[in-house]
């Protein structure tokens, strides 16, 4: 399987997508970053058709979901950043509908009849070379050449699915020059700090959570200290400082202090450092001119269930970009809160050698425990490749875990077969990456025989280790 069958894939599925103009399409995409940018590529494209539309941005493909869809009346269905892991359950409920899925998780094992378009079909990693949003972008390219000028929506997507690593790789490094030539995105190197266009120097260093900056992330007083020791005046005038706003030389004051900060908190301090993409036709001060910023800010909208704003973001509608800023920072603040819940809490959690489990029970929102999984993954508080396992309640009596590990080296530590193993177990639904990150769903009643039966299966693995 080549990059060409790939690319040739994508003619037919587009062939096939124009048979159904005529009729009003169904668009079911992710509630995350990517899910969102998806999206919005997709619902520009079908505008510039003239085509009819309706969309829904979900947590995950479940049999609730699908059940409401069933009695819809519509025969084409194209589901994006989901839908490959759930194509037994598709053919299930949506008999003889007119199927498209544009994803790039891991597939499901049995024989389908939907239109599917997955680089792991092809031997393409769908974990590093390019996400959902991107798979969409190439589908909408194909449909009209003009949907070029969403590249930059695919690149956010991909940011927001952990496929920028001091760069792009192979598929989303070509997106990327599509954007570049559009004269869509601007690369330097720089300082991967979050809120650089819009937020108070001492803001950005105090909601800092990628990369985390030990006794400053979660504290203005520890924030402010921190500037006054390393030189750098909080205000000029009667003003707070923006990140932009800052100088040559005060800048390497803060790269420099920034890095010795992180020395023995990171294994990488340095990594503060590295490809900033700026989008070139967003207004300076804006948290969309920078693409993780961007990033963030369509997670923050799925996520505290928003996530028409973050389409509207997408498409440039102006006042939601002003409504999508506000949920931002709501966002942040949840985070902040909940990081510092883990901290407080932390003798709480089970912690063996290999593996966490952090129980949040309802204390942390369900839409946000991924995340708090990812930020407990960035630390030094635990060796390298340990497993972090995050649980927290959802409001209908289900419990939503994530799972994680630390550092970024894939290896032979499979996260979606780990979780699936425990979930076969106790009943319920997981998907996700292999290798960067994986989710599943329970009935909350299952709780305590879920976290048996994951101790003990970690237990034996750090044990298979040692042998």
């Amino acid at each position: 399987m080549t990059y060409d069958s790939f690319d040739k894939a994508l003619e037919n599925a587009v062939s096939k997508f124009k048979l159904c103009s005529d009729k009003p399409i169904r668009i079911i995409s992710h509630f995350d970053s990517d899910g969102i940018s998806a999206a919005s590529i997709l619902i520009k494209a079908l505008k510039r058709e003239d085509m009819k539309f309706a969309v829904s941005i979900v947590r995950q493909l479940s049999k609730n979901v699908l059940e409401e869809l069933k009695l819809e009346d519509y025969s084409c269905y194209v589901f994006l950043d989901l839908g490959s892991g759930s194509l037994s359950l598709i053919k299930e409920f949506l008999k003889d509908k007119t199927i498209f899925v544009l994803d790039h998780h891991k597939i499901e094992d049995v024989k389908s009849d939907v239109i599917h378009i997955n680089p792991h079909l092809f031997g393409i990693d769908g974990t590093t070379e390019i996400s959902g949003a991107g798979v969409t972008y190439l589908f909408a390219k194909k449909l009209n050449i003009k949907n070029k000028d969403m590249a930059h929506i695919a690149l956010v997507g991909a940011i927001g699915d952990v496929q920028e690593n001091k760069g792009f790789f192979k598929l989303n490094n070509d997106i990327l020059k599509d954007a570049i030539e559009l004269n869509n995105v601007e690369v330097k190197q720089g300082l991967r700090m979050f809120g650089l266009q819009t937020k108070p120097l001492h803001r950005v260093l105090q909601y800092s959570i990628d990369p985390y900056i030990p006794d400053v992330t979660g504290s203005e007083e520890g924030a402010l200290l921190f500037l006054d020791k390393i030189g750098i005046e909080a205000k000029r005038g009667n003003k707070w400082k923006k990140l932009v706003h800052l100088d040559d030389d005060e800048m390497k004051k803060l790269v420099t202090g920034v890095i010795l900060k992180r020395l023995g908190s990171e294994k990488n301090p340095e990594d503060v450092l590295g490809p900033v993409y700026t989008l070139k036709n967003e207004e300076m001060e804006s948290p969309t001119k920078d693409a993780k910023e961007f990033s963030t800010l369509l997670n923050s909208c799925g996520r505290l269930r928003k996530s028409s704003v973050g389409i509207g973001t997408c498409l440039g509608d102006e006042n939601l970009k002003h409504e999508a800023t506000k949920v931002l920072n709501e966002y942040k603040g949840e985070i902040i809160n909940s990081l510092n819940w883990f901290y407080k809490n932390k003798s709480k959690m089970i912690e063996e050698e290999g593996f966490i489990i952090v129980n949040a029970e309802d204390k942390i929102n369900d839409t946000l425990i991924g995340t708090l999984a990812s930020m407990i993954s960035r630390t030094n508080l635990y060796k390298e490749d340990t497993v972090i396992l995050t649980m927290a309640h959802t409001f209908d009596n289900k419990t939503k875990i994530s799972i994680r590990k630390t550092g970024r080296k894939n290896n032979n530590l499979n996260l979606l077969s780990l979780l699936n193993e425990i979930v076969t177990k106790v009943g319920g639904e997981a998907g996700g990456h292999s290798y960067v990150a994986a989710g599943a769903l329970i009935d909350q009643e299952k709780e305590e025989e879920f976290i048996k039966v994951a101790r003990n299966l970690l237990k034996n693995r750090m044990m298979e280790e040692k042998v």
